[in-house]
């Protein structure tokens, strides 16, 4: 029996792994890998196996470091079934559609982009001339097709297949699976996997973490506690951090608000669509509700970001028992009173002359892409504005140098001074910090089962050299795998 690391190996992004046996090979995500340009080259890598081998994909959850490259593997021969809680269905529908949609439209760009510098003068002959165009000749490169068209999208959304929470499901051959709540955004889970080979040796149990929540985190459940297993995949990506506490972050929102209020100004919050948004929503509402900040108006500019809010409202079975005891009273805490929802780009661009002050939630959430960025380029330099960050920034994006305090960055290839307040607050991520983490493989030295081996993923490596020592501490052996590594499950 064989596992094999091909994502969130040395990086937080591009979760995938694949269990092979005697009888059957699972995919456990397939997710998209994101944040440096060095990273983002390997979603264009084949895929390390061959899709029509796969017996079944399991998916921890709908981001797309954990989804996005489901249509591209399915294009290269993927029919297998793919297992997910019906909120995680629903979920990756949206993101994978969105996902295709910006890849055709950045490849039309592209075209269009490459057709202007076709036509124009020769390099050095008419230096001026090229200079308009921002580019030279030179600079000309071929078009990258997409990963995945839409039709690619939708096509491998027929192969999902909801299931429910703690309900044991047969997937393959000898491999059978458990979904359990992990408290990270809706529908996410860990993923209990019990595999045999078929022969006499004993059943191996294997628990991949997904992204593990906070605990006491609005809207969604706790994470699970789990005690046995022969082996762990656990997540690592706040390794060496903590988070302020839960009720620190919040006053933290509502100081920034109020900051925002007094100045006139404008505060903009990149936040990522899934989860991020419907929380920053939720404690808005109540700061509000409480008479904690100023009724300012809110601009929300995301389009999937609304389309994710109402897949919430469709699952509230999922929700912690406080927000299901809000939505009896008919108190809905996903919806900010007058919160202006932005569904064309058009819409977008007026933002920046409405009456301040005013708020705005946009995608995304570590300024890679996305309308976020037009709202950058508008307040970037003004000194009334604050850029508030309430979410992990992976290394070498635009939102680490700005959280790291940079003065001058790149936008658009242009050079810009950074004279907006810039604020972070950790205690609204939708991952564990580390004595969160260290909490939750805590309860695998109670159980009966205790495991061989606990494997270090979903972390940069300076997260992961931080996290593994104190893990080896609680009595573990530990490894930190590499990119495509293969190990032997004895």
């Amino acid at each position: 029996m064989e596992l094999r690391f091909l994502g969130a190996a040395g990086t937080v992004t591009g979760s995938q792994f694949l269990l092979e046996t005697k009888r059957a090979r699972v995919l456990i995500d397939c997710g998209m890998f994101q944040g440096s340009p060095h990273e983002v080259e390997h979603n264009r890598t084949p895929p390390d196996y061959d899709p029509t081998l796969v017996d079944a994909l399991l998916l921890t959850h709908a981001h797309l470091d954990h989804c996005g490259l489901i249509p591209f593997v399915h294009k290269r021969g993927l029919r297998a079934p793919i297992f997910a809680t019906a909120g995680t269905v629903e979920l990756s529908g949206l993101v994978l559609l969105d996902s295709a949609k910006l890849q055709e439209e950045f490849a039309k760009r592209s075209e269009r982009r490459e057709r202007r510098q076709a036509r124009m003068p020769a390099a050095a002959e008419d230096e001026e001339a090229a200079a308009q165009h921002d580019a030279t000749p030179a600079a000309v490169t071929s078009i990258e097709a997409p990963l995945y068209t839409t039709e690619d999208a939708q096509s491998s959304l027929r192969l999902f297949h909801d299931i429910g929470y703690g309900t044991e499901v047969d997937v393959a051959a000898g491999v059978r699976a458990t979904f359990l709540d992990a408290g990270h955004i809706l529908g996410s889970s860990m993923i209990r996997v019990v595999a045999s080979d078929g022969d006499s040796a004993p059943d191996r149990v294997i628990v991949f973490s997904g992204d593990i929540g906070r605990p006491g985190t609005s809207i969604v459940r706790d994470p699970t506690a789990m005690s046995d297993a022969d082996y762990v995949l656990m997540e690592s990506t706040y390794g060496g951090r903590e988070h302020e506490p839960q009720q620190e972050a919040i006053q933290m929102l509502a100081d920034a608000v109020r900051l925002v209020g007094e100045s006139d100004g404008v505060l903009l919050v990149p936040s990522f669509a899934i989860g991020r948004t419907q929380e920053v929503v939720y404690d808005l509402d109540r700061l509000l509700e409480a008479g904690r900040i100023p009724r300012l108006p809110l601009y929300l500019d995301s389009p999937m970001a609304s389309k994710a809010t109402d897949i919430y409202r469709r699952h509230a079975d999922y929700f912690d028992e406080e927000t299901r005891a809000l939505l009896r009273r008919n108190d809905d805490p996903l919806d900010y009173p007058g919160a202006i929802v932005t569904n064309d780009a058009a819409q977008s661009r007026q933002i920046k002359d409405a009456k301040r002050p005013y708020m705005i939630v946009a995608s995304n959430g570590m300024l890679t892409g996305g309308r976020v960025l037009q709202h950058l380029r508008d307040h970037i330099d003004d000194p009334a504005a604050t850029l508030l960050f309430v979410g992990y920034q992976g290394e070498g994006t635009l939102g680490a140098q700005l959280q790291a305090g940079a003065t001058q960055v790149i936008i658009d290839g242009q050079p810009r001074t950074v004279r907006c307040r810039i604020r972070s607050i950790s205690g609204f991520s939708a991952h564990a910090d580390e004595s969160e983490l260290l909490d939750w493989i805590g309860g695998f030295t109670r159980g009966t089962r205790k495991p061989k081996k606990v494997f270090i993923v979903h972390g940069d490596p300076p997260a992961e050299s931080a996290l593994e020592p104190k893990v080896r501490a609680l009595g573990f052996d530990t490894h930190v795998p590499t990119w495509k590594e293969r190990v032997v499950l004895d």
